[in-house]
């Protein structure tokens, strides 16, 4: 294998590069404050020192006494109490003699915020300049630099925009090293955001190393030199900017005077920028705007409108008399009355309609104003077109969502009214007591959809006309309109049989023909248990399909009864059913139910049947309630399957139903 060569550096290395120098460069601009903080400290300490005639611990308190007192931080009382001796210096008549007695050496060092120098001009060289030690320069008394200083940046906070004064700073050989900005205007920004005082002390190239050989660099020293002034093209400065490099554009002006160089410079991509975010506002908002001069027969559009009109900026805007080309029929009138209302009446419009474009018909928005002339009429129009398509197709989309659900609901309250119907029709209440022949009835019926109040599980109690009781109980399998349907045709096609005397088992054998013979595509099934009860004898005969037998208790038990053949209905044609019967005493009761009140997921048969035991004879019967026992087997408000619960009692009363 062969180790590929490695390419120069991506955008992402060096943009990663750029912040790690940012970084750097901001923690080193972090501790030079906090050094040049300590060093105007130490100064003004000293300072102290010598006027008062103390020691170093003393000069620190009563400076940090000052600094409390003048509710300022250490280094700014340091610097103020530097600038009132040099101020004193500078007012007194032996200023050189002061100066002497303090020691010169002092203010030599002293260094103003962001490490600007008390002096600002190039040491005086000649025979009478003292040597000094390598490395460094002689800075001149104070008399004759402090007061021009002062007076240029009084006259600099006067100015507007952006504008300093730079001193050259020359090497041994009189060529000039950099420039040092000694004053500048309070609205001087540059190009790293610094602003005003933040500016004075720094040196150019420190703070702007890639000026160095430009024609920038060029054209100050050629004013220093010519005495001319000197106006540049616009100048690119690329900078980095949170670690992301930009590219700024300026116009700079500098002007010798003094042998220095008053710098003024102007922002020129401000206005750039500013129009590139109304670029990106007007495309994200999707709109774009529009002039029209009615004198010169001109229109401008925006970049954004040419997108909107799915048009070539080649072609140009489109003319007043086109536009009705582009914009179906129904929707001219309208649209030619607002413009009619815009330019005759000037009246502003905001007026929505479509256009034909070569992507499709979108749905626009225009809201524009007139502007008329001394005599009333309109000489221009300015507006903006907005693309409202995508609010359109949302409203749309809500509307027929909302349309859809409003239906939904429609149809929900009419299957809610058809099953309250059904159910009045097909049962009696959900939950009631009554007498029959000389028994006593109690029935529960919960469906499993409590919407629709019925469910697959039905029950009858009537009186024959023989005087006898016909009961009976029933489940067909599945859950609702379905299963209704097939209860409805079991109920009272059992019930009809039973008034004309057919028995119970010839009852159960022309149901279960009736579900094989349904004509549906899937034969329902279903479990009856019925019986007849004759009051003379006291004798109930019962048969069953299926179904779960019922629950006797007699003497404080419970037992379940052994229940006769029969398979359940809609199973087979050769189905056999046989009958029962039981002599009821007084006090006894007969618990007839479907499988939804014992059946829990995952419990045998045999525990639910025994559950239904213990919960039966868990009360006292004077004090058993039927929706009670519901309740204490864990059928909850709204069951997984219907339950239907009919109670015999045997007793000596008797009403007709």
């Amino acid at each position: 294998m062969t180790e590929e060569p490695q390419g120069p550096q991506t955008g992402d290395d060096l943009r990663t590069l750029a912040k790690v120098v940012a970084r750097l460069s901001a923690e080193l601009t972090v501790v030079k404050d906090a050094v040049a903080a300590a060093a105007l400290i130490e100064q003004a300490k000293g300072v102290l020192m010598v006027t008062h005639r103390s020691n170093a611990e003393q000069a620190g308190e009563e400076l940090a006494e000052r600094a409390r007192a003048g509710s300022r931080s250490l280094a700014e009382e340091a610097r103020l109490t530097l600038d009132r001796l040099s101020s004193a210096l500078l007012d007194a008549p032996d200023s050189g003699h002061v100066a002497e007695r303090v020691g010169s050496d002092l203010f030599s060092s002293a260094r103003y915020r962001n490490g600007s120098s008390l002096t600002t001009s190039p040491a005086p060289e000649g025979d009478h300049a003292e040597p000094l030690p390598p490395g460094t320069r002689r800075r001149p008394p104070l008399r004759r630099r402090r007061p021009h200083l002062l007076m240029t940046q009084e006259f600099l906070d006067a100015l507007s925009g952006s504008v300093t004064l730079l001193t050259p700073v020359r090497g041994r050989g009189g060529n000039v090293e950099d420039y040092r900005i000694d004053a500048a205007s309070p609205e001087a920004v540059d190009i790293a955001g610094r602003t005003g005082r933040e500016l004075v002390g720094l040196r150019v190239l420190e703070a702007y190393p890639t000026v160095l050989g430009t024609e920038l660099w060029d054209g100050y020293r050629s004013a220093l030199e010519t005495g001319t002034v000197w106006t540049g093209a616009p100048f690119e400065y690329e900078e980095i900017v949170a670690g992301i490099p930009r590219l700024s554009r300026f116009q700079i002006r500098a002007a010798p005077w003094g042998g220095r160089l008053v710098v003024s410079w102007e922002r020129l991509d401000a206005g750039e920028r500013e129009q590139h975010r109304n670029t990106v506002m007007q495309r994200l908002s999707n709109l774009g705007w529009a002039d029209w001069d009615l004198l010169t027969d001109t229109i401008t559009w925006s970049e954004q409108v040419y997108t909107i009109f799915g048009r070539d900026p080649g072609e140009g805007p489109m003319t007043l008399e086109e536009l009705p080309r582009h914009v179906p029929a129904e929707d001219l009138p309208a649209l030619g009355a607002n413009v009619q209302r815009l330019i005759g009446d000037g009246r502003p419009i905001d007026h929505a309609f479509r256009l034909l474009t070569p992507a499709g018909v979108r749905h626009l928005r225009i809201v524009a104003e007139a502007e008329r002339d001394a005599e009333g009429d309109t000489v221009e129009v300015h507006g903006f077109f907005q693309d409202t398509t995508a609010t359109r197709n949302i409203e749309h989309e809500l509307l027929e969502r909302e349309l859809a659900a409003t239906a939904q609901r429609i149809q929900l309250n009419a299957e809610r009214d058809l099953a309250a119907r059904l159910r009045h029709a097909l049962l009696p209440l959900p939950q009631q007591s009554l007498h029959v022949a000389d028994v006593h009835i109690d029935v529960v019926y919960q469906p499993a959809h409590q919407g629709l109040n019925v469910g697959g599980d039905w029950y009858s109690a009537i009186e024959l006309p023989d005087g006898s009781l016909f009961v009976v109980v029933g489940d067909v399998a599945g859950h609702g309109m379905d299963s209704v349907g097939t209860m409805a045709q079991l109920r009272f096609t059992a019930k009809g049989m039973a008034v004309t005397g057919t028995p119970l088992t010839g009852i159960l054998g022309r149901l279960n023909l009736l579900l094989l013979h349904s004509g549906d595509s899937l034969t329902a099934t279903a479990t009856v248990i019925m019986a007849r009860y004759q009051p003379d004898t006291r004798t109930l005969t019962w048969a069953r399909a299926g179904h779960l037998p019922p629950l006797l208790v007699r003497g404080g038990r419970a037992c379940y009864l052994d229940p006769p053949d029969g398979v359940l209905l809609g199973a087979t044609h050769d189905a056999r059913y046989t009958e029962a019967t039981l002599a009821l005493g007084d006090g006894d009761e007969l618990v007839l139910y479907t499988d939804g009140l014992i059946e829990k997921p995952g419990e045998d048969l045999g525990e639910s049947l025994s559950r239904l035991v213990a919960a039966v004879t868990a009360t006292p019967a004077s004090h058993r309630d039927l929706g009670d026992l519901v309740t204490a087997l864990g059928v909850p408000g709204e069951p997984r399957d219907d339950v239907c619960v009919l109670r015999i009692t045997a007793s000596r009363s008797s009403d007709q139903l």
